[in-house]
């Protein structure tokens, strides 16, 4: 009898210490899974992704070796029939100065998986750079080359530039939602604040169609009309002709997820020929940028 209790005892003993070592390997295994994932992601996602950025930046580079870049363009008066971008295809650069001068991406048309693998995309149907109306352009934040993965640093009155085949449009993020109010004296501390807008209209009721729009928003994924004409307005209250021209930078928030989207908006301040700037180094000079 004591040694049928017994075996009965090692029996589950050894039953516990298979299901213990089992469960201990699936853990270990699933571990390594998610760590592979996580390198994936952060790491082999880069690679892929500058490898990409610089096709597409040799492709840019080609398109503009044409004639058109010795066109001369009136100062604050873009093309006015800019040719749409193909889908897919690089058109414009983005830098932004804040974060070195090194920072730069080629912005390619859309905003699907594929072109959001490749670089920071130009939302179809949003204006693009120096029009009136607003530049939609959104990036990854984590991984795929994590172009906008420090937009929450930028501060008002921040450049962000955009670079077409003629011209460099220099944005400035707008006033974050406590310096509204008092904006005209707070934009007085930094010289780079001169041209920055509120936007907000005193005779108007709440401020004016721009009431909602300021340097930096979180918001809700569905809020797509941040990146409509005059933002947060999809019933689009202007006519073209009295729209602000502005850009639109989204990415997903928080850093390691994406319940939310922040949003950076920026004003359209300086539009400075190629001709005139020479480079973008020497842009930085020009409109007051540390190099």
């Amino acid at each position: 009898m004591r040694r049928a209790v017994g075996s009965r005892q090692r029996q589950r003993t050894s039953a516990l210490v298979v299901i213990v070592r089992t469960f201990g390997e699936l853990m270990i295994t699933f571990g390594i899974v998610v760590l592979l994932f996580v390198v994936y992601t952060l790491y082999v996602t880069d690679i892929v992704a500058a490898k990409q950025q610089g096709d597409v930046n040799d492709q840019l580079e080609q398109s503009w070796a044409g004639p058109a870049t010795q066109q001369s363009v009136t100062p604050n008066k873009p093309p006015k029939h800019p040719v749409k971008p193909q889908q897919g295809a690089g058109f414009s650069r983005i830098y932004l100065p804040s974060f070195g001068t090194d920072f730069k991406f080629v912005i390619v048309e859309g905003v699907g998986q594929d072109e959001l693998a490749v670089g920071p995309g130009h939302y179809p149907d949003t204006a693009l750079p120096g029009q009136p109306g607003n530049v939609g352009i959104a990036g990854h934040r984590i991984g795929k080359g994590a172009p906008f993965n420090d937009l929450d640093k930028l501060n008002s009155c921040d450049a962000i530039v955009l670079e077409t085949e003629t011209d460099f449009f220099v944005y400035r993020v707008m006033p974050m939602p406590d310096e509204v109010a008092n904006w005209d004296t707070v934009k007085q501390r930094d010289p780079r604040c001169a041209r920055v807008p509120s936007l907000r209209q005193q005779n108007q009721p709440q401020g004016g169609p721009y009431n909602r729009t300021v340097g930096r928003r979180i918001v809700t994924p569905d809020r797509g009309d941040a990146v409509a004409p005059v933002p947060y307005r999809p019933d689009n209250p202007l006519p073209k002709a009295q729209q602000a021209s502005l850009v639109t930078l989204t990415t997903c928030h928080p850093e390691y997820g994406n319940s939310e989207r922040m949003i950076i908006h920026g004003a359209l301040v300086n539009q400075v020929p190629k001709q005139q700037a020479g480079s973008y180094r020497a842009l930085l000079g020009l409109i007051g940028e540390q190099v």
